[in-house]
């Protein structure tokens, strides 16, 4: 199975949002940039639009894409397709996940992601002083 997905780097006041998955999905308790699947009928940015207010009850405005990656997980291929995002309004509620934190980028780091988004955290953390330098 082969599956196209936006995610979200969020950054506020110069610090970055993770998310953890919850217990019962796949990758559970894993961190990551929060996203998903992109409907046939969208573009990958208004994708991450309509993820992020679904799931976190916030609304984002995309700035600049990552280079998308291609990881394979037992059970699936994903292709992931990364934003930096800016937060325009609203208070994170979670809807999916068990828990957020804002990170400093050396913070980042400590956490346990997963697979996918560790290759784009690793892209991230390579241009972090020039995306944080322009906010």
């Amino acid at each position: 199975m082969f599956i196209e997905v936006s995610c979200a780097i969020i950054i506020n006041h110069k610090k970055v949002l993770a998310v953890q998955r919850s217990d019962v999905m796949d990758m559970p308790n894993c961190w990551e940039f929060p996203g998903g699947k992109i409907l046939p009928t969208e573009t990958p940015s208004n994708c991450i639009i309509r993820e992020i207010e679904e799931e976190l009850t916030i609304l984002v405005q995309p700035i600049q894409q990552l280079t998308p990656i291609v990881h394979q997980y037992p059970q699936k291929t994903i292709k992931l397709i990364p934003f930096i995002c800016e937060l325009k309004s609203g208070t994170i509620q979670l809807i999916e996940h068990q828990a957020f934190k804002w990170c400093s980028p050396h913070e980042l780091m400590s956490l346990n992601w997963s697979a996918a988004d560790v290759m784009i955290l690793n892209e991230l953390l390579s241009v972090i002083d020039l995306v944080l330098a322009n906010k």
